[in-house]
Formats: structure tokens, C-alpha cells, sequence
């Protein structure tokens, strides 16, 4: 147990590290209840987890959700069936790869993040507007399936495409994986999953905006990123070393000497503005696609600030 503790305490303590720490929150959060319902169900307190779930997962009741608002985030950390986490990560791992390589880790967790709220959002929307959705009764929800289909249609839209190379299916543009699994969600929201397919939608939405968002210069996720900005703050300390010059008549020597070459680019590598902005125009123009590796590294670079 000590080992796996060390590794979850190592995953968090890299940097560049997003895609693998979404999945192992959701694992573990999955692992937590799976055990805790085992235990309460054998001694026979198995309607006091069913009261105990009711503050993780999101309620189409406007009343309860109001005295839970915190759901809107947790309901998209939650699952309780294996098949169910298993295909969500499965499609995070292989649609986030892309999002992180092209983009970076922040613009992931912006996706994940909106994405979830935006699938909750249209949840709450959906079940307390539209007649049919009313007559079902109020309902639950839970699961990472509207920032997974975020994620997956914002690949989509960055790299139409990019192929996977399916099971017996052979390779496959990923825009035609993204249309499949948008029409699958369309024909669901009148399904007994109805709440979870209108999620998808909701994620779907949210992530083709957000890249055509991005794509004109708007980046949509800058308010999750002051966010988690602000509460990782509150958990790092503060550093106490001072810096001092030996030389106090050449103040500036040290980064006179690590100036990087001409063109804009940082001391340390890092793009700038109107480099980034040249890359965006250039994609707004002829998509990400027509990028070379040198401009994607600096895209990659300027999303790592």
C-alpha cells in the first residue's frame, strides 16, 4: 500500500503531467466507493450509501442540486460501474494524448473541466425544460462521459484527420469516431440513459466551440486555469531564498548572456506573443495540420505559461 501511495504522491508531483492525474483521480474516486459500498452493503447499510452517493453525483432536481451545487464538479470525477470508467478512460487516454501533444496539459484539463460543466449544465437544462424529459422524474447522474466527448470532439475538430487504427475496423479518421459517438448520444437522449447522452451533447458543444474559440485567439479555459492557479497557491509553499548580485554595476549580466536569438523568442526558450499569434493565423488558415514540429513545440511551449 506504502508503494502505491508513493506513486499517486509521484504522479501529482510532476510537472506536464495532466492526462495521467485525470485518470488516476477518477480511479481513484472509483476504487473509493466500489470499497466503501462492498463494506456498507454487507453490514446492511447499503440505503446509507445510496444517501452518501447523492453528494457526488448531480440531481435533476433544482431544489437538491441547490443545496449541493458542488455536484456540478464532482459528478464528472464519479463512477461506480467498471465498463463504465473503463471506456471513459480508455477514450480520455487516447483522445487526451492528442489535445496534450498539440495543445498542452492546461488546455486538457480547461477541456475536461468545461466539458463536464457544460454536460451538467445541459443536464439541468434538459430535464427541467423539455415535457418529455420532465415526465421521466427526477434522476441522477454521474460519470466522465461529457468531458471525455469533449475532449474527443475537440481532437476531431483540431486534427479532422488524424486516424486510429481500430480492431478489425482498420484505420479511421478520427472526425467519423467523433460523428458516430455524437449521433450514438442524439439517439440515446430518448434512451433509459437519457441524462448521460445529454451530457455528450452538452461536452460536444463545448468542445467544438472551444477549439474554434481557440483557433481565432479566445481561450475559453483561462478562467479554470486563474482557478486552479489560485488553490495551488493556497497548497505550495513559498519560497524563502533571496536573490543577489555579487557585481551590483552589472545588474543584468546574467541574463544579458542567456538571451536567446533574435525573433522574439525568450531567455528560456519560451515563444512570443507575436510569434504565437503568427502560429494562430497560420492555423486559423490552413489548420493545425499544416503546422511544422519547430511551430508546434512553440505552440506547446506558450500553452505551458
Amino acid at each position: 500500500m506504502t508503494s502505491i501511495f508513493d506513486d499517486i504522491k509521484s504522479a501529482f508531483s510532476r510537472g506536464n503531467n495532466s492526462l495521467h492525474q485525470l485518470i488516476l483521480i477518477n480511479v481513484v474516486v472509483f476504487a473509493v466507493l466500489i470499497i466503501l459500498r462492498t463494506i456498507m452493503t454487507l453490514s446492511g447499510s447499503g440505503g446509507l450509501f445510496s444517501y452518501l452517493l447523492t453528494f457526488f453525483v448531480i440531481s435533476s432536481d433544482l431544489t437538491l442540486f441547490a443545496y449541493r451545487p458542488w455536484t456540478l464538479f464532482t459528478y464528472f470525477f464519479t463512477h461506480l460501474e467498471f465498463f463504465h470508467i473503463l471506456f471513459n478512460l480508455l477514450n480520455l487516454y487516447w483522445f487526451g494524448m492528442l489535445i496534450r501533444e498539440y495543445l498542452g496539459d492546461k488546455r486538457l484539463v480547461n477541456l475536461y473541466v468545461l466539458g463536464g460543466l457544460a454536460g451538467g449544465l445541459f443536464y439541468l437544462l434538459t430535464y427541467n425544460t423539455i415535457p418529455y424529459l420532465q415526465l421521466r422524474g427526477d434522476s441522477f447522474m454521474m460519470g466522465a462521459s461529457g468531458s471525455v466527448i469533449a475532449v474527443m470532439v475537440a481532437a476531431a475538430t483540431l486534427l479532422p484527420n488524424y486516424t486510429f487504427n481500430l480492431i478489425l475496423l482498420g484505420p479511421i479518421r478520427i472526425k467519423y469516431i467523433a460523428a458516430v459517438m455524437v449521433l450514438l448520444s442524439i439517439s440515446g437522449a430518448v434512451g433509459s440513459n437519457a441524462g448521460g447522452n445529454i451530457a455528450h451533447l452538452g461536452g460536444a458543444i463545448l468542445g467544438f466551440f472551444y477549439i474554434r474559440q481557440l483557433q481565432r485567439g479566445s481561450d475559453w479555459g483561462r478562467p479554470v486555469q486563474a482557478v486552479l492557479d489560485f488553490f495551488r497557491g493556497l497548497f505550495q509553499r513559498r519560497s524563502r531564498l533571496k536573490v543577489s548580485y555579487k557585481n551590483p554595476d552589472r545588474p543584468y549580466a546574467a541574463t544579458s548572456s542567456a538571451a536567446g536569438p533574435s525573433g522574439g523568442t525568450s531567455a528560456h526558450g519560451t515563444p512570443s506573443q507575436m510569434e504565437i499569434d503568427q502560429i494562430l493565423d497560420k492555423i486559423s488558415v490552413s489548420g493545425y495540420e499544416s503546422l511544422t514540429k519547430e511551430e508546434k513545440q512553440k505552440l506547446f511551449k506558450a500553452s505551458q505559461k
